[in-house]
Order: C-alpha cells, then sequence, then structure tokens
C-alpha cells in the first residue's frame, strides 16, 4: 500500500475516533476535498511525483489537530504527522519538508514557494467552489458550536465579503486563470445578501416612521432558524457521503475477489484433477471459500434496505407518518400526500420532526452498513492470510 494510502486511512480513522461533532468545517469531508484540488492543480502544473507526494501527505494532515483544539492546530498536526512518518522509516529531512507545507496553511502566512502557494490554494479552494454558501454555514455554525464567536447575518456576510475581496487571492497560475472568476462570482453573491440586509433596515426604519404602506398585509409566516436548518443540511450530506464511502470500499472487495475466483476457477482448479497437485486441494478451497463469503458480505452491506410501514389515514391526520420517506408515501394517492405535505410545511415542529426521524432512520442503516463492511474486511484477511499458509504447509509437506 503507497504511503498516500495509508496517510488516507488513518487520518480518516483519526478523524471517525478523536474528532469532535461540532466540527462541520474542519473535518474528514473538508480535508479529502482539498487534496482533491491540490491533485487537480498539479495535474496542470509541473511537479515531480516526490513533491506531489509531499503537497498531498501535508493536506491530509493539515487539520489532524483538531482532534485537540483548533488553537495552533497547524504545530499539533506536524506533531501527529511526524509521528505517522517516522513509523514509516521516512527520513528526517523529508519529514521536515512536509511539516513546512502543513505550518504554510495558516491563514496569514505568505507562501515562498510553489509547494507552499499549491497547499495554500487547496486550502482555500473552497472560496471558488458552487457550493461556497453551504460551506460558508458550516463554518459558521462550527464557531458557534466551539464558542469561537456568534456572528449576526451582517457580521458574517461582511466578514466573509471582506477575507475574499480584500485579504485572500489565490497564487498558482492554475487557480488565478480558473478559480478566481469563480470567486469573483460568490464576492458578487455575497453583495447582493448585504444589498438585500440593506434594504430590510431601510424599509424597517422607514415603518417606524410611519412611511409603511396603509393597505393590510397578510401576517408572514415565522422563519425557521437558519443554524437548525444547516445542522440538518449538513449532517445529512455527512450522512450520504460516508454511505458513498461504504459502497466504494464494498465495490472494492466485490471487485478483487471476482478477480481471485475468476482466477482461481480457469488457472487452478482445472489443475486440482492431476495427483501430483492433490496437495493443494484444500487451500484453494479455503481461498475460493474466503473469496465467496467476502462477496456474500460485500453484497449484503451494500443492498438496499427499504422498511415500509402500514399506517392509517388516521395516523397521516395525527402526524405520525413521516412523509419525507418513500417507503411511505409510495402507499399514497397523490392528492391525499398533496394535501399531507401542504400541512407539513405550514407547520415546523412537524418539519423538523420529519428531518429529526430521516437523520436518525439513516444512522441506523449506516451503522448495520459498516458493521457488514467491518466484518467483510475480516473476513478477507483472515481468508487470504489462512490461504497462503494453508498453500505454504501444503509445499513443505511434499
Amino acid at each position: 500500500m503507497s504511503i498516500l494510502h495509508k496517510a488516507k486511512d488513518y487520518v480518516e480513522i483519526l478523524f471517525k475516533d478523536k474528532l469532535s461533532s461540532v466540527y462541520f468545517y474542519h473535518n474528514f469531508i473538508h480535508t479529502t476535498y482539498t487534496v482533491n484540488k491540490a491533485e487537480e492543480i498539479m495535474r496542470n502544473t509541473p511537479v515531480s511525483k516526490e513533491d506531489q507526494e509531499k503537497v498531498l501527505l501535508a493536506l491530509w494532515f493539515h487539520d489532524t489537530g483538531y482532534i485537540e483544539c483548533a488553537q495552533n492546530h497547524e504545530e499539533r498536526g506536524v506533531e501527529i504527522l511526524k509521528n505517522f512518518l517516522q513509523n514509516e522509516n521516512y527520513p528526517q529531512s523529508y519529514i521536515e519538508d512536509v511539516s513546512r507545507l502543513i505550518l504554510a496553511t495558516k491563514i496569514t502566512y505568505e507562501p515562498q514557494n510553489l509547494l507552499e502557494k499549491i497547499v495554500k490554494d487547496a486550502d482555500c479552494s473552497h472560496f471558488a467552489g458552487h457550493d461556497y454558501n453551504d460551506i460558508s454555514d458550516a463554518l459558521r455554525k462550527e464557531w458557534e458550536l466551539t464558542n469561537v464567536r456568534c456572528f449576526s447575518n451582517d457580521e458574517w456576510n461582511a466578514g466573509n465579503l471582506d477575507m475574499l475581496k480584500n485579504k485572500h487571492h489565490y497564487y498558482t497560475d492554475y487557480a488565478i486563470e480558473n478559480w478566481e472568476p469563480l470567486k469573483k462570482k460568490n464576492i458578487k453573491k455575497i453583495e447582493k445578501k448585504l444589498e438585500k440586509e440593506e434594504d430590510k433596515k431601510t424599509t424597517s426604519e422607514n415603518k417606524k416612521e410611519g412611511k409603511e404602506s396603509k393597505e393590510p398585509k397578510e401576517p408572514k409566516e415565522p422563519k425557521s432558524d437558519r443554524s437548525v436548518d444547516t445542522l440538518f443540511r449538513i449532517t445529512l450530506n455527512n450522512h450520504t457521503r460516508l454511505s458513498d464511502i461504504a459502497d466504494s470500499k464494498a465495490n472494492i472487495l466485490l471487485s478483487v475477489n471476482a478477480i481471485i475466483i475468476s482466477v482461481c476457477l480457469s488457472v487452478l482448479v482445472p489443475k486440482l484433477d492431476a495427483p501430483k497437485n492433490a496437495h493443494l486441494v484444500i487451500p484453494s478451497f479455503i481461498l475460493l471459500l474466503s473469496s465467496v463469503l467476502t462477496i456474500i458480505f460485500a453484497i449484503l452491506s451494500t443492498k438496499p434496505n427499504v422498511t415500509k410501514t402500514r399506517f392509517t389515514n388516521q395516523d397521516v391526520a395525527d402526524r405520525k407518518v413521516n412523509l419525507l420517506f418513500f417507503g411511505n408515501f409510495n402507499q399514497m394517492l397523490f392528492g391525499d400526500y398533496n394535501e399531507a405535505m401542504k400541512d407539513l410545511i405550514k407547520d415546523r415542529d412537524y418539519i423538523y420532526d420529519s428531518m429529526v426521524k430521516d437523520l436518525y432512520f439513516l444512522g441506523k442503516v449506516l451503522d448495520r452498513k459498516y458493521k457488514l463492511l467491518s466484518i467483510t474486511y475480516q473476513i478477507f484477511m483472515a481468508g487470504i492470510i489462512i490461504s497462503v499458509l494453508s498453500f505454504g504447509y501444503a509445499f513443505l509437506t511434499l
């Protein structure tokens, strides 16, 4: 396994076991995003293989310090990286090079060479993202929950605008050419937000001065709590991405073991008829059995598990049915579903209750999927080890 694959697995487990759930932004998803963006830059920038490896290692570890504290997390990330690379027997000079790249991700640091520029641009690539608003909301929620600071809408939008417009710029040629225009679009979106807030303030002031229209207006529906909406959106996205990661791992095991079985059936099994190969029958059987079991459990981990609940019209009226889950509403006539959804939209508590149910049962599905996936890996690992030992024993006892 390459050092980058080891680093990815190490960081994923580290965040899963030790990172607080309040870090909606600085987590494994953000880390993976920055690594992918660095790879995008380096596909379009001449960088040696060794330097590419250094950049990617730095980005895998650049936020690992958050498992302890947000303050000075870069320095703590350097310590975690050093322990990891020392265990992999990397030279001190190499470790120091990667450590400097981690420290280059500090927001106030000015990069001094190409590798530092790549790291900086990758870490700030979300400024040019089409989902910048969602990412920004995740960071805002994280800061609120970690007691960094709570912001009003005006303060947050003004701070984002100042960061993107005055304090940040991209350094690599690729980012300047491809990401800077997208960042400018996000700047315009923030400016429009501030204009809308300013218009609201002006309208409010006019009302206080008695300048509002005399025409009666319908009472406005109470707006939902933005922080709660962000909480649900980010949590649902994290659940979905974790499910995608599990499915990807299961697909890898399916492919590998399918190849093992096809090779055994086409090359190894036909030769077992010969008396001179009789000693290979049991090892071959063990190898095939472990591969078949691995495939079975990998399929079970990816197999859809849709629960369908029977309910009555009274259950819908009493709001005991989760209308956001297709396993429920596919049994309803469109007219009934349409009326029920109208009632749901009008009631925030009903909406939040339905979303909580969705998240809970999605979490139960994830728990089942990862347990089966863990068993699958254990079977695969044990099968390979036992098969190799069996083949070795068979040859030694000839």
